[in-house]
Protein backbone atom coordinates (compact mmCIF):
# COMPACT_ATOMS: atom_id res chain seq x y z
CA UNK A 1 0.00 0.00 0.00
CA UNK A 2 1.21 3.19 -1.28
CA UNK A 3 0.19 4.91 2.36
CA UNK A 4 2.41 2.66 4.20
CA UNK A 5 5.44 2.99 1.72
CA UNK A 6 4.87 6.95 2.72
CA UNK A 7 4.78 6.39 6.19
CA UNK A 8 7.44 4.18 6.46
CA UNK A 9 9.51 6.64 4.52
CA UNK A 10 8.37 10.18 6.86
CA UNK A 11 9.56 7.89 9.77
CA UNK A 12 13.08 7.11 8.34
CA UNK A 13 13.61 10.57 6.49
CA UNK A 14 15.22 13.00 9.20
CA UNK A 15 15.67 16.07 7.21
CA UNK A 16 14.43 18.86 8.45
CA UNK A 17 12.43 17.11 11.24
CA UNK A 18 15.00 17.27 13.68
CA UNK A 19 12.92 18.11 16.66
CA UNK A 20 10.07 15.80 15.95
CA UNK A 21 12.36 13.21 15.39
CA UNK A 22 13.42 13.51 19.33
CA UNK A 23 10.30 14.44 19.81
CA UNK A 24 9.35 11.12 18.10
CA UNK A 25 12.18 8.75 19.91
CA UNK A 26 10.87 10.21 23.54
CA UNK A 27 7.61 8.77 22.33
CA UNK A 28 9.01 5.58 21.56
CA UNK A 29 11.26 4.71 24.72
CA UNK A 30 8.40 6.89 26.71
CA UNK A 31 5.57 3.61 25.37
CA UNK A 32 8.39 1.35 26.25
CA UNK A 33 8.94 2.37 29.50
CA UNK A 34 5.45 2.37 30.28
CA UNK A 35 4.17 -0.49 29.12
CA UNK A 36 7.05 -2.40 30.58
CA UNK A 37 7.15 -0.82 34.05
CA UNK A 38 3.25 -1.41 34.44
CA UNK A 39 4.18 -5.03 33.73
CA UNK A 40 6.95 -5.02 36.06
CA UNK A 41 4.73 -3.45 38.77
CA UNK A 42 1.63 -5.48 38.41
CA UNK A 43 4.00 -9.04 38.44
CA UNK A 44 5.82 -7.78 41.52
CA UNK A 45 2.34 -6.97 43.64
CA UNK A 46 0.77 -10.24 42.23
CA UNK A 47 3.60 -12.33 43.34
CA UNK A 48 3.55 -10.42 46.90
CA UNK A 49 0.14 -11.48 47.20
CA UNK A 50 0.61 -14.37 46.50
CA UNK A 51 3.98 -15.57 48.58
CA UNK A 52 1.82 -13.36 51.41
CA UNK A 53 -1.21 -15.52 50.66
CA UNK A 54 1.26 -18.88 50.45
CA UNK A 55 2.63 -18.16 53.94
CA UNK A 56 0.56 -16.89 56.26
CA UNK A 57 -2.58 -19.26 55.16
CA UNK A 58 0.00 -22.06 55.34
CA UNK A 59 1.20 -21.20 58.76
CA UNK A 60 -2.05 -20.47 59.87
CA UNK A 61 -4.33 -22.20 58.21
CA UNK A 62 -7.48 -21.46 56.55
CA UNK A 63 -9.53 -21.85 59.43
CA UNK A 64 -8.98 -21.16 62.61
CA UNK A 65 -10.69 -22.83 65.84
CA UNK A 66 -9.51 -20.88 69.28
CA UNK A 67 -11.11 -19.76 72.48
CA UNK A 68 -11.85 -16.69 73.48
CA UNK A 69 -9.57 -16.15 76.43
CA UNK A 70 -6.87 -18.36 77.65
CA UNK A 71 -9.21 -21.03 78.94
CA UNK A 72 -8.04 -23.70 76.61
CA UNK A 73 -9.99 -26.29 74.04
CA UNK A 74 -10.61 -29.55 75.95
CA UNK A 75 -11.54 -32.99 74.25
CA UNK A 76 -9.26 -31.29 70.98
CA UNK A 77 -9.05 -34.78 69.84
CA UNK A 78 -12.67 -35.35 69.65
CA UNK A 79 -13.32 -32.15 67.97
CA UNK A 80 -10.69 -32.85 65.48
CA UNK A 81 -12.51 -36.17 64.79
CA UNK A 82 -16.01 -33.80 64.25
CA UNK A 83 -14.15 -31.75 61.96
CA UNK A 84 -12.47 -33.83 59.57
CA UNK A 85 -15.35 -35.85 58.79
CA UNK A 86 -17.68 -32.50 58.85
CA UNK A 87 -16.57 -31.81 55.24
CA UNK A 88 -14.38 -33.81 52.11
CA UNK A 89 -12.89 -29.98 51.53
CA UNK A 90 -11.07 -30.62 54.69
CA UNK A 91 -7.35 -31.71 53.88
CA UNK A 92 -5.96 -31.23 57.35
CA UNK A 93 -6.68 -30.42 60.90
CA UNK A 94 -3.85 -29.46 63.64
CA UNK A 95 -4.40 -28.81 67.11
CA UNK A 96 -1.60 -26.49 68.54
CA UNK A 97 -0.72 -24.84 72.02
CA UNK A 98 0.20 -20.95 71.53
CA UNK A 99 1.72 -18.74 73.83
CA UNK A 100 4.21 -15.92 74.08
CA UNK A 101 7.49 -16.24 76.15
CA UNK A 102 10.65 -14.97 76.33
CA UNK A 103 13.81 -16.67 75.01
CA UNK A 104 16.92 -15.96 76.68
CA UNK A 105 20.35 -17.36 75.10
CA UNK A 106 23.96 -16.70 76.20
CA UNK A 107 23.94 -13.42 74.48
CA UNK A 108 20.29 -12.47 74.20
CA UNK A 109 17.06 -12.14 75.19
CA UNK A 110 13.85 -11.19 73.29
CA UNK A 111 10.38 -12.28 73.08
CA UNK A 112 8.80 -15.01 70.57
CA UNK A 113 5.75 -17.13 70.12
CA UNK A 114 6.05 -21.13 70.67
CA UNK A 115 3.52 -23.16 68.99
CA UNK A 116 3.30 -26.42 70.50
CA UNK A 117 2.27 -29.19 67.79
CA UNK A 118 2.84 -32.97 67.17
CA UNK A 119 5.39 -34.67 65.52
CA UNK A 120 2.95 -36.35 62.92
CA UNK A 121 1.24 -32.81 62.49
CA UNK A 122 4.67 -30.76 61.95
CA UNK A 123 5.73 -33.19 59.39
CA UNK A 124 2.10 -32.51 57.33
CA UNK A 125 2.71 -29.23 57.89
CA UNK A 126 4.39 -28.81 54.38
CA UNK A 127 5.41 -25.44 54.97
CA UNK A 128 7.38 -26.34 57.96
CA UNK A 129 8.40 -30.17 57.13
CA UNK A 130 9.82 -28.63 53.54
CA UNK A 131 11.53 -25.90 54.05
CA UNK A 132 13.71 -27.15 57.10
CA UNK A 133 17.49 -26.13 56.73
CA UNK A 134 19.05 -27.90 59.70
CA UNK A 135 18.43 -30.85 61.77
CA UNK A 136 15.50 -33.90 61.26
CA UNK A 137 11.99 -33.85 62.14
CA UNK A 138 12.68 -37.14 63.85
CA UNK A 139 14.59 -35.20 66.31
CA UNK A 140 11.22 -33.44 67.18
CA UNK A 141 10.56 -34.70 71.01
CA UNK A 142 9.99 -33.96 74.29
CA UNK A 143 12.45 -31.28 75.04
CA UNK A 144 13.45 -30.37 71.71
CA UNK A 145 12.55 -27.59 69.35
CA UNK A 146 12.70 -26.25 66.21
CA UNK A 147 13.45 -22.37 65.37
CA UNK A 148 13.54 -19.93 62.39
CA UNK A 149 16.44 -19.23 60.14
CA UNK A 150 16.08 -15.54 61.09
CA UNK A 151 15.70 -16.23 64.77
CA UNK A 152 19.02 -18.21 64.41
CA UNK A 153 20.80 -15.70 63.00
CA UNK A 154 19.95 -13.02 65.67
CA UNK A 155 20.72 -15.47 68.57
CA UNK A 156 23.95 -17.20 66.63
CA UNK A 157 22.52 -20.38 67.50
CA UNK A 158 23.02 -23.42 65.57
CA UNK A 159 21.45 -27.16 66.20
CA UNK A 160 22.37 -28.81 69.35
CA UNK A 161 22.40 -25.30 71.16
CA UNK A 162 20.58 -24.58 74.13
CA UNK A 163 17.91 -21.70 74.68
CA UNK A 164 16.17 -20.94 77.55
CA UNK A 165 12.38 -20.41 77.32
CA UNK A 166 10.88 -18.15 80.11
CA UNK A 167 7.01 -17.55 80.91
CA UNK A 168 6.78 -14.14 82.81
CA UNK A 169 3.10 -14.92 84.24
CA UNK A 170 4.69 -18.45 85.44
CA UNK A 171 3.00 -20.74 87.47
CA UNK A 172 0.72 -20.10 90.78
CA UNK A 173 2.29 -20.71 94.02
CA UNK A 174 0.93 -20.22 97.50
CA UNK A 175 3.10 -16.78 97.25
CA UNK A 176 1.33 -15.57 94.14
CA UNK A 177 2.79 -15.64 90.15
CA UNK A 178 6.41 -17.04 89.97
CA UNK A 179 7.97 -16.81 86.61
CA UNK A 180 8.88 -20.57 84.88
CA UNK A 181 11.97 -21.38 83.31
CA UNK A 182 13.49 -23.90 81.12
CA UNK A 183 15.62 -24.71 79.13
CA UNK A 184 15.32 -26.50 75.67
CA UNK A 185 17.35 -27.96 72.89
CA UNK A 186 17.88 -27.01 69.75
CA UNK A 187 16.79 -29.57 67.21
CA UNK A 188 16.22 -27.88 63.75
CA UNK A 189 16.46 -25.27 61.85
CA UNK A 190 13.54 -23.76 59.27
CA UNK A 191 13.18 -20.86 56.95
CA UNK A 192 9.84 -20.53 55.43
CA UNK A 193 10.59 -17.50 53.78
CA UNK A 194 8.41 -14.91 55.78
CA UNK A 195 10.39 -12.71 57.99
CA UNK A 196 7.81 -12.50 60.68
CA UNK A 197 7.23 -16.20 61.14
CA UNK A 198 11.36 -17.22 60.38
CA UNK A 199 12.40 -14.59 63.46
CA UNK A 200 9.47 -14.90 66.31
CA UNK A 201 8.24 -18.73 66.30
CA UNK A 202 9.49 -21.59 68.08
CA UNK A 203 8.24 -24.98 67.52
CA UNK A 204 7.79 -27.49 70.41
CA UNK A 205 6.29 -30.91 70.73
CA UNK A 206 2.65 -30.69 71.55
CA UNK A 207 2.80 -32.99 74.62
CA UNK A 208 5.92 -30.95 76.01
CA UNK A 209 4.05 -27.58 75.20
CA UNK A 210 1.00 -29.00 77.17
CA UNK A 211 3.75 -29.72 80.37
CA UNK A 212 5.31 -26.13 80.10
CA UNK A 213 2.62 -24.59 79.56
CA UNK A 214 0.46 -26.06 82.48
CA UNK A 215 -2.16 -26.93 80.02
CA UNK A 216 -3.12 -30.64 80.07
CA UNK A 217 -4.97 -32.00 77.56
CA UNK A 218 -5.45 -28.61 76.11
CA UNK A 219 -4.66 -26.56 73.60
CA UNK A 220 -4.84 -22.81 72.23
CA UNK A 221 -6.37 -23.34 68.94
CA UNK A 222 -7.11 -25.66 65.92
CA UNK A 223 -6.11 -24.83 62.24
CA UNK A 224 -7.76 -26.30 59.67
CA UNK A 225 -6.37 -26.55 55.83
CA UNK A 226 -8.87 -27.17 52.75
CA UNK A 227 -8.17 -28.13 49.59
CA UNK A 228 -10.29 -25.60 47.82
CA UNK A 229 -9.51 -22.34 49.47
CA UNK A 230 -12.32 -20.41 46.70
CA UNK A 231 -14.87 -21.99 49.51
CA UNK A 232 -13.25 -21.01 52.92
CA UNK A 233 -17.07 -18.95 53.82
CA UNK A 234 -19.33 -22.41 53.25
CA UNK A 235 -16.87 -25.21 54.63
CA UNK A 236 -16.63 -22.59 57.88
CA UNK A 237 -20.76 -22.41 58.07
CA UNK A 238 -20.70 -26.30 58.07
CA UNK A 239 -18.72 -26.35 61.02
CA UNK A 240 -20.95 -23.86 63.26
CA UNK A 241 -23.25 -26.92 64.07
CA UNK A 242 -19.96 -29.22 65.24
CA UNK A 243 -18.50 -26.53 67.41
CA UNK A 244 -19.25 -25.84 70.48
CA UNK A 245 -20.67 -21.69 71.23
CA UNK A 246 -17.67 -21.12 73.37
CA UNK A 247 -15.38 -21.17 70.81
CA UNK A 248 -14.96 -18.86 67.74
CA UNK A 249 -14.25 -20.19 64.39
CA UNK A 250 -12.33 -17.14 61.82
CA UNK A 251 -11.11 -18.13 58.41
CA UNK A 252 -8.30 -16.82 56.92
CA UNK A 253 -10.58 -13.64 54.72
CA UNK A 254 -11.25 -12.04 57.21
CA UNK A 255 -8.50 -12.91 60.04
CA UNK A 256 -5.58 -11.33 57.41
CA UNK A 257 -8.20 -9.28 55.04
CA UNK A 258 -6.54 -5.64 55.97
CA UNK A 259 -3.01 -7.15 55.07
CA UNK A 260 -4.07 -8.27 51.52
CA UNK A 261 -7.10 -5.07 51.21
CA UNK A 262 -3.97 -3.03 51.55
CA UNK A 263 -2.03 -4.90 48.82
CA UNK A 264 -5.00 -4.50 46.33
CA UNK A 265 -4.72 -0.94 46.67
CA UNK A 266 -1.30 -0.32 46.89
CA UNK A 267 -1.06 -2.27 43.43
CA UNK A 268 -4.59 -0.32 41.93
CA UNK A 269 -2.88 3.00 43.02
CA UNK A 270 0.48 2.41 41.77
CA UNK A 271 -1.16 1.01 38.58
CA UNK A 272 -2.93 4.35 38.34
CA UNK A 273 -0.12 6.26 38.90
CA UNK A 274 2.58 4.54 36.46
CA UNK A 275 -0.16 4.61 33.71
CA UNK A 276 0.68 8.38 33.81
CA UNK A 277 3.95 7.33 31.58
CA UNK A 278 2.17 5.61 28.74
CA UNK A 279 -0.30 8.96 29.03
CA UNK A 280 2.59 11.14 28.64
CA UNK A 281 3.90 9.22 25.72
CA UNK A 282 0.67 9.30 24.24
CA UNK A 283 0.45 13.44 24.08
CA UNK A 284 4.43 13.08 22.97
CA UNK A 285 3.18 10.84 19.40
CA UNK A 286 0.14 13.76 19.28
CA UNK A 287 2.83 16.71 19.32
CA UNK A 288 5.41 14.72 16.79
CA UNK A 289 2.86 14.23 14.62
CA UNK A 290 1.35 17.82 14.57
CA UNK A 291 4.72 18.95 13.95
CA UNK A 292 5.35 16.50 11.39
CA UNK A 293 2.39 17.16 10.05
CA UNK A 294 3.33 21.20 9.50
CA UNK A 295 7.17 20.20 8.19
CA UNK A 296 5.36 18.21 5.45
CA UNK A 297 2.63 20.43 4.66
CA UNK A 298 4.25 21.07 0.72
CA UNK A 299 4.36 17.22 0.58
CA UNK A 300 1.01 16.74 1.42
CA UNK A 301 0.03 19.50 -1.11
CA UNK A 302 1.67 17.65 -3.48
CA UNK A 303 -0.14 14.60 -3.23
CA UNK A 304 -3.04 16.08 -2.97
CA UNK A 305 -2.75 17.62 -6.38
CA UNK A 306 -1.51 14.27 -7.61
CA UNK A 307 -5.01 12.47 -6.97
CA UNK A 308 -4.44 11.08 -3.63
CA UNK A 309 -7.54 11.21 -1.42
CA UNK A 310 -7.99 12.71 2.09
CA UNK A 311 -8.25 9.43 3.26
CA UNK A 312 -4.96 8.23 2.27
CA UNK A 313 -3.54 11.24 3.96
CA UNK A 314 -5.23 10.59 6.78
CA UNK A 315 -4.00 6.71 6.39
CA UNK A 316 -0.35 7.80 6.45
CA UNK A 317 -0.43 9.76 9.83
CA UNK A 318 -2.28 7.27 11.48
CA UNK A 319 0.15 4.39 10.72
CA UNK A 320 2.83 6.48 11.69
CA UNK A 321 1.51 7.00 15.37
CA UNK A 322 0.18 3.60 15.47
CA UNK A 323 4.23 2.47 14.44
CA UNK A 324 5.24 4.31 16.88
CA UNK A 325 2.85 3.28 19.68
CA UNK A 326 2.96 -0.91 18.37
CA UNK A 327 6.95 -1.11 18.34
CA UNK A 328 6.77 0.60 21.67
CA UNK A 329 4.57 -1.69 22.86
CA UNK A 330 6.52 -5.02 22.04
CA UNK A 331 9.24 -3.26 22.98
CA UNK A 332 7.91 -2.87 26.73
CA UNK A 333 6.01 -6.38 26.66
CA UNK A 334 9.57 -7.87 26.64
CA UNK A 335 11.56 -5.92 28.64
CA UNK A 336 8.50 -6.27 31.21
CA UNK A 337 7.89 -10.04 31.23
CA UNK A 338 11.74 -10.45 30.88
CA UNK A 339 12.23 -8.31 34.04
CA UNK A 340 9.59 -9.66 35.69
CA UNK A 341 10.87 -12.99 35.70
CA UNK A 342 14.41 -11.81 36.26
CA UNK A 343 13.40 -9.74 38.88
CA UNK A 344 14.73 -11.16 42.21
CA UNK A 345 18.15 -11.82 40.26
CA UNK A 346 18.36 -8.03 39.18
CA UNK A 347 17.49 -7.19 43.72
CA UNK A 348 20.34 -9.28 44.21
CA UNK A 349 22.87 -7.65 41.67
CA UNK A 350 21.55 -4.43 42.91
CA UNK A 351 21.93 -5.36 46.53
CA UNK A 352 25.59 -5.97 45.76
CA UNK A 353 26.21 -2.82 43.76
CA UNK A 354 24.51 -0.36 45.95
CA UNK A 355 25.92 -1.98 49.50
CA UNK A 356 22.29 -1.53 50.61
CA UNK A 357 19.03 -4.08 50.84
CA UNK A 358 16.67 -3.05 48.14
CA UNK A 359 13.67 -5.12 49.39
CA UNK A 360 14.56 -5.25 53.08
CA UNK A 361 12.67 -8.61 54.39
CA UNK A 362 12.50 -6.56 57.94
CA UNK A 363 9.64 -4.22 56.06
CA UNK A 364 8.09 -6.66 53.42
CA UNK A 365 7.82 -9.58 55.23
CA UNK A 366 9.15 -11.44 52.47
CA UNK A 367 12.69 -12.82 52.55
CA UNK A 368 12.99 -13.10 48.25
CA UNK A 369 11.37 -10.52 45.83
CA UNK A 370 8.23 -12.84 44.59
CA UNK A 371 6.66 -11.82 40.77
CA UNK A 372 4.10 -13.43 39.33
CA UNK A 373 3.24 -12.72 35.51
CA UNK A 374 -0.83 -12.80 34.52
CA UNK A 375 -0.79 -12.60 31.27
CA UNK A 376 -4.80 -11.65 31.10
CA UNK A 377 -3.27 -8.09 32.67
CA UNK A 378 -0.25 -7.99 30.22
CA UNK A 379 -2.85 -8.31 27.39
CA UNK A 380 -4.53 -5.45 29.25
CA UNK A 381 -2.37 -3.14 29.25
CA UNK A 382 -0.81 -3.90 25.28
CA UNK A 383 -4.46 -3.05 24.47
CA UNK A 384 -4.71 0.13 27.01
CA UNK A 385 -1.51 0.96 25.36
CA UNK A 386 -2.16 0.79 21.89
CA UNK A 387 -5.52 2.26 22.25
CA UNK A 388 -4.05 5.27 23.61
CA UNK A 389 -1.41 5.47 20.62
CA UNK A 390 -4.09 5.57 18.01
CA UNK A 391 -6.24 7.84 19.54
CA UNK A 392 -3.51 10.31 19.70
CA UNK A 393 -2.88 10.16 16.09
CA UNK A 394 -6.30 10.88 15.08
CA UNK A 395 -5.81 14.70 15.66
CA UNK A 396 -2.94 15.48 13.97
CA UNK A 397 -4.10 12.53 10.77
CA UNK A 398 -7.30 14.55 10.76
CA UNK A 399 -5.66 18.08 11.10
CA UNK A 400 -3.42 16.97 8.02
CA UNK A 401 -6.16 15.21 5.58
CA UNK A 402 -8.43 18.51 5.97
CA UNK A 403 -5.07 20.67 4.29
CA UNK A 404 -6.11 22.73 1.06
CA UNK A 405 -3.19 21.85 -1.06
CA UNK A 406 -3.76 25.90 -3.10
CA UNK A 407 -3.15 27.35 0.34
CA UNK A 408 0.15 24.99 1.05
CA UNK A 409 1.39 25.78 -2.34
CA UNK A 410 0.51 29.12 -2.40
CA UNK A 411 3.92 29.48 0.22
Amino acid sequence: MIESFIALRYLKSSKGTGFARVVTWFSFIGIALGVATLIIVTSVMNGFRIELLDKIVGMNGHIEVSTYGDVGIQNYEQLKDNIKSSDDNINLVIPQVERQVVLMSSNNARGAIVQGISQKDLILKQIISENIEAGNVNNFEKNKVFIGKRLSEILNAKVNDKITLLIPDGVVTPFGKVPKEEEFEISGIFKVGMNEYDKNIILMPLETSQDFFDVPNKVSKIEIFLNDIDIVTKTANKLSPIVPNNLQILDWQHADASIFHAVMVEKNVMTLILSIIVLVAMFNILSSLTMLSSNKIRDIAILRTMGMQRKSILKIFIYIGSTIGILGTILGIGTGVLLSINIDKIKTILDKVSGISVFNEEIYFLSQLPSKIDWNEVIFICIFSLLLCFFATLYPAFKASKLNPIDALRF
